[in-house]
């Protein structure tokens, strides 16, 4: 597991746009969706001579519950308290594609929620499914982070916690020397928010967010080398105006 993980950062890091795009319904409720794009500009700097050489095409998509249905023995036999972690994913949708024909390398998650509280962590979607294809267990995993969601009908939360200092150490120390051996290159590696909302928005806690003229939307982007090694900076509160009635 640890190997595939420094892989996936390494490639995210270096090479990759991630757009996480949320739509909040009066109720609550709404759908998220979170796109990680191969920037293939950038891949090509650093693949070389063998980005001509990619043979693959592969296009599919699935739902996470279809998956544990499909892996019943191996997911009856892990603990209940991950089993309970999995199942939060049984709705969310993934759809892949990797082609290198149309040089389109793209991973979507989808979740429709009914309260903002219900949104997983959509990053972990993959190490999961691997998980219980493999029957890992969930104290093997090598997460340090958590991001989790609120909404109480005037203020939003996306909340960012480290649940492993030492483990987030170690990864803001390898993110430094992929920055070190690739400093030159001009390497795209964005992690945009595109966040819409029911009304209109009164107020941002990050400056650098920009609000839509309609003041019911907002985009901000980070470089996704500085979400990894600082993952707190994502944190965001937003609060809507106060209803109106007719």
């Amino acid at each position: 597991m640890k190997k595939v993980f420094i892989l996936l950062l390494t490639f995210l890091a270096i090479s990759c746009q991630v757009t996480e795009t949320l739509h909040l319904n009066p109720d609550g409720s709404g759908n998220i969706e979170v796109t990680n794009l191969r920037d293939e500009n950038s891949y090509m700097q650093i693949a070389k001579e063998n980005y001509s050489k990619e043979d693959v095409y592969k296009d599919t998509t699935y739902v996470f519950g279809d998956f544990i249905k499909k892996h019943h023995e191996t997911f009856s036999r892990t603990p209940l308290a991950d089993q309970r972690v999995f199942l939060r994913y049984s709705e969310v949708k993934i759809h892949k594609k990797a082609s290198s024909y149309d040089k389109e390398f793209r991973t979507v998650y989808t979740q429709n929620f009914q309260k903002a509280s219900d949104i997983v962590d959509l990053s972990k979607t993959d190490h999961y499914l691997d998980d219980i294809k493999n029957n890992y267990a969930l104290t093997a995993e090598e997460h340090y982070y958590n991001v989790c969601y609120d909404y109480n009908g005037s203020r939003f939360h996306r909340i960012v916690t480290i649940t492993d200092t030492l483990m987030q150490k170690k990864e803001y120390d390898k993110i430094e020397e992929i920055k070190a051996k690739y400093k030159g290159y001009k390497l795209v590696q964005n992690y945009v928010l595109k966040y819409h909302f029911p009304r209109k928005i009164q107020s941002v806690s990050n400056p650098l967010a920009k609000v839509s003229d309609d003041r019911k939307s907002l985009s901000l982007q980070f470089l996704l080398s500085d979400c990894l090694q600082n993952p707190l900076s994502t944190n965001l509160e937003v609060i809507l105006e106060p209803e109106t009635i007719d």
